[in-house]
Protein backbone atom coordinates (compact mmCIF):
# COMPACT_ATOMS: atom_id res chain seq x y z
CA UNK A 1 0.00 0.00 0.00
CA UNK A 2 1.47 3.41 -0.95
CA UNK A 3 2.08 5.92 1.85
CA UNK A 4 -0.98 7.97 2.75
CA UNK A 5 0.62 11.40 2.39
CA UNK A 6 -2.67 13.28 2.45
CA UNK A 7 -3.61 11.73 5.78
CA UNK A 8 -0.11 12.42 7.14
CA UNK A 9 -0.27 16.12 6.21
CA UNK A 10 -3.77 16.37 7.67
CA UNK A 11 -2.55 14.91 10.96
CA UNK A 12 0.48 17.20 11.10
CA UNK A 13 -1.71 20.26 10.57
CA UNK A 14 -4.00 19.01 13.35
CA UNK A 15 -1.05 18.90 15.76
CA UNK A 16 -0.78 15.09 15.73
CA UNK A 17 2.19 12.75 15.34
CA UNK A 18 3.28 10.89 12.21
CA UNK A 19 6.11 8.35 12.06
CA UNK A 20 8.05 8.28 8.81
CA UNK A 21 11.17 6.66 7.37
CA UNK A 22 14.46 8.41 6.73
CA UNK A 23 17.63 6.89 5.34
CA UNK A 24 19.00 6.69 8.91
CA UNK A 25 16.17 5.52 11.20
CA UNK A 26 12.42 6.07 11.45
CA UNK A 27 11.44 9.42 12.93
CA UNK A 28 8.51 10.43 15.13
CA UNK A 29 7.37 13.67 13.55
CA UNK A 30 5.30 16.70 14.48
CA UNK A 31 4.88 20.22 13.10
CA UNK A 32 8.04 21.89 14.37
CA UNK A 33 6.35 25.30 14.47
CA UNK A 34 3.64 24.03 16.85
CA UNK A 35 4.90 23.72 20.46
CA UNK A 36 1.81 21.78 21.55
CA UNK A 37 2.39 19.23 18.78
CA UNK A 38 6.09 18.97 19.64
CA UNK A 39 5.15 18.30 23.27
CA UNK A 40 3.35 15.16 22.09
CA UNK A 41 6.67 13.79 20.81
CA UNK A 42 8.17 14.06 24.28
CA UNK A 43 5.10 12.50 25.87
CA UNK A 44 5.00 9.57 23.44
CA UNK A 45 8.71 8.82 23.84
CA UNK A 46 9.06 9.62 27.54
CA UNK A 47 11.82 12.02 26.50
CA UNK A 48 13.14 14.75 28.85
CA UNK A 49 11.87 18.16 27.75
CA UNK A 50 15.32 19.78 27.64
CA UNK A 51 16.54 17.44 24.90
CA UNK A 52 16.58 19.25 21.53
CA UNK A 53 15.01 17.81 18.41
CA UNK A 54 16.20 17.81 14.80
CA UNK A 55 14.01 19.72 12.34
CA UNK A 56 13.65 18.00 8.96
CA UNK A 57 13.26 20.23 5.91
CA UNK A 58 12.39 19.61 2.28
CA UNK A 59 15.39 21.51 0.92
CA UNK A 60 18.06 24.20 1.33
CA UNK A 61 15.61 27.01 0.62
CA UNK A 62 13.90 26.50 3.98
CA UNK A 63 17.08 26.92 6.04
CA UNK A 64 16.82 30.70 6.36
CA UNK A 65 13.33 30.34 7.84
CA UNK A 66 14.80 28.46 10.80
CA UNK A 67 18.40 29.64 11.12
CA UNK A 68 20.24 32.97 11.05
CA UNK A 69 23.87 33.95 10.49
CA UNK A 70 24.40 30.75 8.51
CA UNK A 71 28.14 30.55 7.75
CA UNK A 72 29.48 29.82 4.27
CA UNK A 73 30.95 26.51 5.41
CA UNK A 74 27.48 25.32 6.42
CA UNK A 75 26.16 26.04 2.94
CA UNK A 76 29.09 24.09 1.48
CA UNK A 77 28.23 21.09 3.64
CA UNK A 78 24.56 21.34 2.67
CA UNK A 79 25.41 21.46 -1.04
CA UNK A 80 27.56 18.36 -0.71
CA UNK A 81 25.62 16.14 1.70
CA UNK A 82 21.94 17.13 1.52
CA UNK A 83 19.68 15.29 1.06
CA UNK A 84 21.53 12.90 3.35
CA UNK A 85 22.48 11.82 6.87
CA UNK A 86 24.00 15.12 8.03
CA UNK A 87 22.50 17.40 10.70
CA UNK A 88 23.85 20.94 11.05
CA UNK A 89 23.63 22.92 14.29
CA UNK A 90 23.02 26.59 13.49
CA UNK A 91 21.98 29.77 15.25
CA UNK A 92 18.19 29.71 15.41
CA UNK A 93 15.74 32.36 14.31
CA UNK A 94 14.13 34.09 17.32
CA UNK A 95 10.69 32.61 16.62
CA UNK A 96 11.78 28.94 16.70
CA UNK A 97 10.02 27.29 19.67
CA UNK A 98 12.04 26.40 22.75
CA UNK A 99 10.24 23.06 22.66
CA UNK A 100 12.31 22.18 19.57
CA UNK A 101 15.65 23.55 20.73
CA UNK A 102 15.56 22.53 24.39
CA UNK A 103 15.74 26.22 25.28
CA UNK A 104 19.03 26.73 23.44
CA UNK A 105 19.89 29.45 20.91
CA UNK A 106 20.69 26.85 18.25
CA UNK A 107 18.63 24.50 16.10
CA UNK A 108 19.52 21.24 14.36
CA UNK A 109 18.47 21.03 10.70
CA UNK A 110 18.71 18.38 8.02
CA UNK A 111 17.21 17.32 4.69
CA UNK A 112 16.71 13.54 4.80
CA UNK A 113 17.70 11.35 1.88
CA UNK A 114 14.63 9.13 1.72
CA UNK A 115 11.94 9.47 -0.97
CA UNK A 116 9.03 8.99 1.45
CA UNK A 117 10.39 11.55 3.90
CA UNK A 118 11.08 14.06 1.13
CA UNK A 119 7.64 13.65 -0.40
CA UNK A 120 6.00 14.14 2.99
CA UNK A 121 8.11 17.24 3.65
CA UNK A 122 7.36 18.70 0.20
CA UNK A 123 3.62 18.21 0.61
CA UNK A 124 3.68 19.65 4.11
CA UNK A 125 5.72 22.64 2.93
CA UNK A 126 3.33 23.36 0.07
CA UNK A 127 0.42 23.61 2.50
CA UNK A 128 1.90 25.79 5.22
CA UNK A 129 4.38 28.59 5.82
CA UNK A 130 7.28 27.66 8.08
CA UNK A 131 7.28 24.01 7.13
CA UNK A 132 9.54 21.76 9.13
CA UNK A 133 8.95 18.45 10.85
CA UNK A 134 10.64 17.92 14.21
CA UNK A 135 11.50 14.25 14.51
CA UNK A 136 13.66 12.26 16.87
CA UNK A 137 13.84 8.49 16.44
CA UNK A 138 10.44 6.80 16.76
CA UNK A 139 11.15 4.73 19.87
CA UNK A 140 10.85 5.01 23.62
CA UNK A 141 13.52 7.29 25.03
CA UNK A 142 16.94 5.64 25.34
CA UNK A 143 15.90 2.42 23.58
CA UNK A 144 16.95 0.89 20.27
CA UNK A 145 16.18 3.10 17.29
CA UNK A 146 13.68 1.65 14.78
CA UNK A 147 14.77 0.83 11.24
CA UNK A 148 11.46 -0.60 9.99
CA UNK A 149 7.80 0.39 10.34
CA UNK A 150 7.23 -2.79 12.37
CA UNK A 151 9.81 -1.61 14.90
CA UNK A 152 7.90 1.68 15.32
CA UNK A 153 4.63 -0.15 15.90
CA UNK A 154 6.33 -2.40 18.45
CA UNK A 155 7.84 0.58 20.27
CA UNK A 156 4.98 3.08 20.27
CA UNK A 157 1.80 1.23 19.31
CA UNK A 158 -1.24 3.48 19.31
CA UNK A 159 0.77 6.45 20.63
CA UNK A 160 1.36 7.39 16.97
CA UNK A 161 -1.77 7.76 14.79
CA UNK A 162 0.00 7.00 11.49
CA UNK A 163 3.17 5.21 10.42
CA UNK A 164 4.34 5.74 6.84
CA UNK A 165 6.04 2.53 5.73
CA UNK A 166 9.09 3.14 3.54
CA UNK A 167 10.79 -0.21 4.04
CA UNK A 168 14.02 -0.82 5.92
CA UNK A 169 16.30 2.20 6.43
CA UNK A 170 19.35 2.19 4.16
CA UNK A 171 21.91 3.59 6.64
CA UNK A 172 20.61 2.21 9.92
CA UNK A 173 22.20 4.60 12.44
CA UNK A 174 21.47 8.24 13.19
CA UNK A 175 22.86 11.20 11.26
CA UNK A 176 26.25 12.79 11.74
CA UNK A 177 25.83 16.04 13.69
CA UNK A 178 28.14 18.97 12.92
CA UNK A 179 28.00 22.19 14.94
CA UNK A 180 28.41 25.24 12.67
CA UNK A 181 27.18 27.74 15.25
CA UNK A 182 30.49 28.60 16.95
CA UNK A 183 32.87 29.26 14.06
CA UNK A 184 34.99 26.23 13.17
CA UNK A 185 32.77 23.20 12.37
CA UNK A 186 32.82 20.57 15.12
CA UNK A 187 31.53 16.99 14.94
CA UNK A 188 29.21 16.42 17.91
CA UNK A 189 27.92 12.97 16.92
CA UNK A 190 29.60 10.55 14.49
CA UNK A 191 27.54 8.94 11.76
CA UNK A 192 27.56 7.60 8.22
CA UNK A 193 29.24 10.79 7.00
CA UNK A 194 32.70 10.31 8.47
CA UNK A 195 35.38 12.90 9.28
CA UNK A 196 37.20 11.92 6.07
CA UNK A 197 34.09 12.87 4.04
CA UNK A 198 33.88 16.19 5.83
CA UNK A 199 37.60 16.83 5.32
CA UNK A 200 37.14 16.50 1.57
CA UNK A 201 34.80 19.51 1.70
CA UNK A 202 36.43 21.51 4.47
CA UNK A 203 39.98 21.03 3.24
CA UNK A 204 41.04 20.12 6.78
CA UNK A 205 40.30 17.58 9.47
CA UNK A 206 37.13 18.58 11.33
CA UNK A 207 37.33 19.07 15.06
CA UNK A 208 35.76 16.38 17.24
CA UNK A 209 33.95 17.59 20.35
CA UNK A 210 35.76 16.55 23.52
CA UNK A 211 34.98 19.46 25.85
CA UNK A 212 31.90 21.05 27.35
CA UNK A 213 30.25 24.13 25.91
CA UNK A 214 28.75 22.56 22.79
CA UNK A 215 25.01 22.71 22.24
CA UNK A 216 23.06 19.74 23.59
CA UNK A 217 22.19 17.42 20.71
CA UNK A 218 20.22 14.25 20.13
CA UNK A 219 21.85 10.95 21.04
CA UNK A 220 24.64 12.42 23.14
CA UNK A 221 23.79 10.81 26.46
CA UNK A 222 26.17 8.22 27.87
CA UNK A 223 23.39 5.61 27.87
CA UNK A 224 21.31 5.41 24.70
CA UNK A 225 20.20 3.07 21.85
CA UNK A 226 19.95 0.33 24.48
CA UNK A 227 18.28 -3.08 24.71
CA UNK A 228 16.65 -4.21 27.94
CA UNK A 229 18.90 -7.28 28.01
CA UNK A 230 22.30 -6.74 29.70
CA UNK A 231 25.07 -6.34 27.15
CA UNK A 232 28.86 -6.66 27.13
CA UNK A 233 31.58 -5.77 24.63
CA UNK A 234 34.14 -8.58 24.46
CA UNK A 235 37.39 -8.68 22.48
CA UNK A 236 37.67 -11.22 19.69
CA UNK A 237 40.44 -13.04 21.55
CA UNK A 238 38.32 -13.49 24.70
CA UNK A 239 34.96 -14.14 23.09
CA UNK A 240 34.88 -17.96 23.20
CA UNK A 241 36.30 -18.11 26.74
CA UNK A 242 33.70 -15.56 27.83
CA UNK A 243 30.88 -17.62 26.32
CA UNK A 244 32.13 -20.82 27.94
CA UNK A 245 32.18 -19.07 31.31
CA UNK A 246 28.62 -17.83 30.81
CA UNK A 247 27.46 -21.32 29.79
CA UNK A 248 28.99 -22.88 32.91
CA UNK A 249 27.09 -20.32 35.00
CA UNK A 250 23.88 -21.44 33.30
CA UNK A 251 23.37 -18.17 31.44
CA UNK A 252 21.91 -18.05 27.94
CA UNK A 253 24.08 -15.75 25.84
CA UNK A 254 23.45 -14.21 22.45
CA UNK A 255 26.39 -13.12 20.32
CA UNK A 256 26.73 -10.37 17.75
CA UNK A 257 29.98 -10.92 15.90
CA UNK A 258 31.74 -9.78 12.76
CA UNK A 259 34.84 -11.98 12.42
CA UNK A 260 34.36 -15.30 14.24
CA UNK A 261 32.03 -17.99 12.99
CA UNK A 262 29.79 -19.65 15.58
CA UNK A 263 31.03 -22.87 17.14
CA UNK A 264 28.81 -25.94 16.69
CA UNK A 265 29.09 -26.84 20.38
CA UNK A 266 27.92 -23.43 21.56
CA UNK A 267 24.21 -23.36 22.49
CA UNK A 268 23.99 -19.63 21.92
CA UNK A 269 22.05 -17.40 19.54
CA UNK A 270 24.75 -16.13 17.20
CA UNK A 271 24.30 -13.31 14.69
CA UNK A 272 27.06 -12.46 12.23
CA UNK A 273 27.06 -8.89 10.93
CA UNK A 274 29.06 -7.65 7.93
CA UNK A 275 32.75 -7.10 8.63
CA UNK A 276 32.61 -3.55 7.26
CA UNK A 277 31.26 -0.46 9.06
CA UNK A 278 28.58 0.40 6.49
CA UNK A 279 27.02 -3.07 6.45
CA UNK A 280 27.41 -3.44 10.19
CA UNK A 281 25.64 -0.13 10.84
CA UNK A 282 22.79 -1.12 8.53
CA UNK A 283 22.13 -4.33 10.48
CA UNK A 284 23.04 -3.34 14.04
CA UNK A 285 19.75 -2.09 15.50
CA UNK A 286 17.70 -4.90 13.97
CA UNK A 287 20.17 -7.42 15.43
CA UNK A 288 19.98 -5.83 18.88
CA UNK A 289 16.20 -5.84 18.70
CA UNK A 290 16.11 -9.53 17.71
CA UNK A 291 18.46 -10.40 20.57
CA UNK A 292 16.33 -8.41 23.00
CA UNK A 293 13.30 -10.58 22.16
CA UNK A 294 15.12 -13.91 22.52
CA UNK A 295 14.91 -14.39 26.28
CA UNK A 296 18.67 -14.13 26.78
CA UNK A 297 20.60 -13.58 29.98
CA UNK A 298 23.13 -11.44 28.15
CA UNK A 299 24.12 -10.11 24.73
CA UNK A 300 27.84 -10.39 24.02
CA UNK A 301 29.09 -8.14 21.23
CA UNK A 302 32.45 -8.78 19.62
CA UNK A 303 34.50 -5.59 19.99
CA UNK A 304 34.98 -3.59 16.82
CA UNK A 305 38.25 -2.79 15.06
CA UNK A 306 40.00 0.31 16.39
CA UNK A 307 39.77 2.20 13.15
CA UNK A 308 38.26 5.65 12.46
CA UNK A 309 35.94 4.11 9.88
CA UNK A 310 34.19 2.25 12.71
CA UNK A 311 33.79 5.32 14.96
CA UNK A 312 30.04 5.79 14.43
CA UNK A 313 28.99 2.21 15.18
CA UNK A 314 31.49 2.05 18.05
CA UNK A 315 29.82 5.16 19.50
CA UNK A 316 26.36 3.54 19.30
CA UNK A 317 27.60 0.31 20.89
CA UNK A 318 29.28 2.11 23.80
CA UNK A 319 26.08 3.95 24.59
CA UNK A 320 23.98 0.81 24.15
CA UNK A 321 26.18 -1.10 26.61
CA UNK A 322 25.93 1.76 29.12
CA UNK A 323 22.12 1.69 28.99
CA UNK A 324 21.50 -2.03 28.52
CA UNK A 325 19.47 -3.84 31.15
CA UNK A 326 17.98 -0.65 32.58
CA UNK A 327 14.20 -0.74 32.93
Amino acid sequence: MPPDYARAVELLHAGELVAFPTETVYGLGADAANPAAVAKIFAAKGRPADHPLIVHLCGHAAVDQWAEQVPAVAWELMETFWPGPLTLILKKQAWVPDAVTGGQNTVGLRVPGHPVALELLRRFASSTGRAGIAAPSANRFGRISPTTAAHVLEELGDRVPLILDGGACAVGIESTIVDCSRGEPVVLRPGHIAPAHLEAVLGRQPLIETASGAPRVSGSLTAHYAPQTPMRLVTSERLLDFLNAQRHKGDICGVIGHSQLPQASMPHLWRMLPANPTGYAHDLYAALRDMDHAGLSMIAVEALPEDPAWAAVADRLRRAVAGAGQS
